[in-house]
């Protein structure tokens, strides 16, 4: 690329190059290296969302408390910003390279590496942009604290423990991509997650702690709940509203549990679908393969992208209602209406934007009047036209995401072409020419990203609306089941490559 053609942000490239990060091995990483590498960090992050901020009011508002299934961390811990900030990073990026704001090719190497180190320096600014105003808006010191150290140090040790929390996420999830196995923002979301669905099915103790076990008052876990329940209440009881407490009514009703059952029966067929393309040696006679392309060719990254898009946008609207006296903006109920004391919106544009959880949150209130004060105020119609909107933002939005992932990532046709071109193999009937290859797959990569992409998309939105166990929201369900399916297949193939050398040239790891 000629001088003159180089992006602005090439100012940046000394800072890039600089910038703290975790080495890459120089060679291959035995399995054995790969596993321990990935089990200490998600013991690490286990640990550290169990690590309370020091000197935080428990009684401090989490404005993720509706994402927490998709932001990974643990609300008042020091990792309470999650995965948000490298997330909203990477959105940033992507949104200012698809507007031609930042002129970069991501075909080419040396804007690529760009890219991906400047993400990394976004990180730490994006970590600040979201400790900051939660702290001087929601995440307040104790009394305590502050008579000891004074106001403005307390909130500042606060923001400090925050941003050593998000650093060290950051730097996990690097270190798991570079030595261990798959994505550590994807082994977060996971580990949180399942934590929240075994809770949410097992869990004994009664809904309120305040209160003793009663019919009133029953377990919080499906399992124990639906036992108790049964047990516990007569047939004229059961009969009389019993049935609807078991299978409908929140915390962890029936209804949720068979929704969680579904969604991962589902993703697990998704995930087994592919095209496979035939492959023979070029100059082995009889060699032959196939190169497999999923179903769900984007994986599960524009969801992640997305949920966390709407999660910030949540963020700053209800910064705005609440604590931000900004002219038009300030206190706008159209922008998102938040009673005092939720960060889930009642009316508004956000409210449009936000996610149903479970049907009893949009469904019976649509038909039964019992459960109208979900309606926040409004009519079917508006509900209705909700889910409409919602899901048409939803989906466009994970498309848009998973073009950008694919371009970044080496999975375009002209990478993929590449890795095919060098391990000497070829498609039966075609010259063997990377331009060949990269005009067939041409046919197959960009369909597929768009239909996997709108596909994840629907699933999640689907699973929302079902509702799951846990209160864990159905995206974060679906994320789980798809992480989990991956990284199976991950560990799968790094052991077949551990007996197969040859493999580790084919993927491009040696």
């Amino acid at each position: 690329m000629a001088e003159e053609e180089k992006s602005k942000l090439y100012i940046f490239k000394p800072l890039v190059e600089r910038w703290p990060a975790i080495k890459k091995p120089k060679g291959h990483v035995h399995f054995r290296k790969k596993l321990m590498w990935t089990g200490l960090m998600l013991i690490l992050y286990y640990i550290m969302t169990q690590t309370l901020i020091y000197g935080l009011d428990p009684h401090s508002v989490d404005i993720f408390s509706g994402y927490r299934a998709i932001m990974a961390g643990a609300s008042g811990s020091i990792v309470h910003l999650g995965i948000g900030p490298i997330v909203t990073a990477s959105i940033i990026l992507q949104l200012f390279v698809g507007a031609k704001l930042i002129k970069l090719d991501l075909q080419d190497e040396e804007d690529r590496a760009l890219y991906q180190g400047f993400q990394k320096v976004l990180v730490v600014i994006m970590i600040l942009v979201e400790a900051i105003p939660q702290v001087f808006g929601y995440l307040r010191p104790s009394s305590a604290f502050e008579a000891a150290v004074g106001s403005g140090m307390a909130k500042g040790i606060i923001i400090l423990q925050l941003l050593i929390g998000g650093m060290l996420v950051f730097w996990m999830d690097e270190l798991i991509s570079k030595w261990g196995i798959g994505s550590g923002i994807s082994m977060f979301i996971a580990a949180g997650v399942s934590s929240a669905i075994i809770t949410g099915s097992i869990n004994w103790y009664p809904y309120s702690s305040s209160a003793p076990l009663s019919v009133a008052n029953p377990p919080t876990g499906v399992i124990p709940k639906t036992i108790y329940l049964a047990t516990h209440m007569s047939l004229s009881e059961l009969a009389g509203g019993g049935f609807e407490k078991i299978f409908i009514t929140p915390p962890n009703p029936i209804v949720a549990f068979i929704g969680t059952t579904i969604i991962f029966l589902f993703v697990v067929w998704t995930e087994s679908s592919r095209v496979e393309l035939p492959l023979a040696h070029g100059r082995v006679r009889g060699a032959r393969g196939r190169y497999p392309l999923r179903l769900m060719y984007a994986s599960n990254i524009p969801v992640i992208l997305m949920a966390a898009l709407l999660a910030n946008l949540n963020m700053f609207a209800l910064l705005f209602y609440n604590r931000l006296k900004i002219p038009l903006l300030g206190h706008a109920w159209w922008l998102g209406k938040y009673p005092p004391g939720q960060t889930q919106p009642t009316a508004g544009l956000m409210w449009y934007l936000t996610r149903p959880n479970g049907l009893y949150s949009w469904l019976f209130p649509m038909i039964d009047r019992r459960y109208q004060p979900y309606l926040y105020g409004h009519e079917p119609w508006q509900m209705a036209l909700r889910i409409v909107i919602y899901t048409t933002v939803f989906v466009i939005g994970s498309i848009f995401f998973g073009k950008f992932w694919i371009e970044t990532t080496n999975m375009g046709p002209e990478a993929v072409a590449r890795q095919i071109q060098s391990s000497g193999m070829q498609i039966p009937g075609f010259r063997r020419d990377p331009r060949v290859l990269k005009k067939v797959l041409a046919r197959y990569i960009p369909a597929l990203t768009i239909l996997s992409s709108a596909l994840v998309g629907l699933l999640a939105v689907a699973a929302n609306l079902i509702g799951t166990v846990g209160n864990t929201t159905g995206t974060g369900v679906l994320l789980t089941v798809g992480i989990v399916i991956r990284l199976y297949e991950q560990i799968a193939r790094e052991q077949a490559m551990e007996m197969h050398p040859v493999i580790r040239k084919f993927l491009g790891v040696e």
